[in-house]
């Protein structure tokens, strides 16, 4: 089968301070994912920390943009997104993560493009909060054409990768414009990683799963395990493109 793209894929890391950033940049990951309280689903870190991560890595870093409970503009204010992710900026950061629902669970489209032309020029990823929308075939056309955005955070469900995987993978394999966005994430598995490739995904994103016991709390990122996933993509991507593999 022929995937929709020969671009290598990409590794992101979801990282919490600097011994994190280390680990995950000697593991070979290609970008970073900053955020805090990960147990409370994420929340945007001062700026100092920020500063602290980048000073350990060369690797392009996004920062969570959240203040909130929920993945709403209610639940996080405007104007404190706006200042944050510019300050971030500033800082030199790569880019941000955020996402809005409104009430009825669909994406709110008017205020992620509200928000990114607030901060035009910022490439950005729209998070885990994708998962949560209502109806998955329409969240997909309200985000494809937001400007600055390219990554789309997805396990095809709220539960993971192990319940989504299959319906996402019959989705974005049908369309490049989808899978070229698609940011596999959501307790990925090795078994997920070749299926994923074929049908064209290019971006894959780890959390505990590159944590020795899964522990957001309890361990650092492993430099090895990400190494392995690094390994593990690389092989997929050259059995995709019919390269012989040792």
């Amino acid at each position: 089968m022929s995937p929709h793209s020969e671009s290598a894929p990409l590794l992101e890391v979801a990282v919490l301070h600097p011994r994190d950033a280390q680990a995950a940049t000697a593991g070979e990951a290609d970008r970073l994912l900053l955020m805090v309280e990960p147990e409370r689903g994420g929340r945007s870190p001062e700026p100092a920390a920020v500063s602290a991560v980048l000073r350990e890595t060369d690797l392009p870093v996004r920062v969570l943009l959240q203040t909130g409970d929920a993945p709403t503009l209610e639940s996080n204010p405007y104007a404190e997104l706006v200042s944050l992710a510019r300050r971030y900026r500033e800082l030199g950061a790569e880019g941000v993560s955020f996402g809005f629902l409104d009430r009825e669970n669909e994406i709110d489209r008017e205020s992620c493009q509200a928000l990114a032309n607030d901060l035009a020029g910022i490439p950005w990823t729209f998070h885990r909060a994708f998962d949560a929308a209502f109806e998955p075939r329409r969240a997909w056309r309200d985000v494809v054409g937001l400007p600055g955005l390219d990554a789309v955070a997805s396990a095809g469900s709220s539960r993971g990768l192990a319940f989504g995987a299959d319906e996402l993978i019959g989705r974005v394999g049908s369309s490049p414009r989808l899978a070229a966005l698609l940011l596999a994430s959501g307790d990925l598995r090795p078994d997920h990683v070749p299926w994923l490739v074929r049908a064209g995904v290019r971006q894959f994103a780890v959390s505990q799963e590159v944590r020795p016991d899964g522990s957001w709390t309890k361990s650092y990122v492993d430099p090895g395990a990400v190494r392995s996933w690094r390994l593990l993509l690389d092989d997929a991507h050259q059995r995709a493109l019919g390269v012989p593999v040792d």
